[in-house]
């Protein structure tokens, strides 16, 4: 992190924490689990997070100002060392997890019928006629 200190948010302990909930909250529905790790691997410049994708790889992934990255391969595990980080947890997962691909896909899918026949249903609704 030396030499990134002027592009780095300050955030304290609370705020990494609130910051790894809103990340858990979008990717939830496209894992099969997600979690913030035990808070002794956690202080105020990252929060790790446990990860188990949908092929039922395990990961601990450590978010930092620099982004998100791989630093085990199980649970509350940090011994891999990687300077790959990755700007947005939907890029991490995307180069993790094919099954993540399809099911954010799936979603999205979902979604864009949902509007999609939302939108039919009030274009199909007849218009009032001032008959009087």
């Amino acid at each position: 992190m030396a030499g990134h200190d002027n592009d780095e948010r300050v955030l304290n302990g609370e705020e990494w924490v609130v910051e790894a909930l809103a990340v858990i909250h979008d990717v939830k529905d496209h894992v099969s689990e997600i979690t913030i790790a035990d808070g002794s691997v956690n202080n105020d410049q990252l929060i790790h997070m446990n990860l188990t994708t949908k092929e039922k790889h395990r990961y601990c992934i450590e978010l930092t100002a620099q982004g998100f990255r791989v630093v085990g391969y199980d649970y509350n595990q940090i011994n891999v060392a990687s300077d790959d980080y990755f700007e947005t947890p939907y890029a991490l997962l995307d180069k993790l997890s094919p099954l993540y691909r399809q099911a954010f896909g799936d979603s999205l899918v979902s979604k864009l019928l949902l509007l999609h026949s939302s939108q039919r249903h009030s274009f199909d609704v007849e218009p009032q006629t001032n008959d009087s």
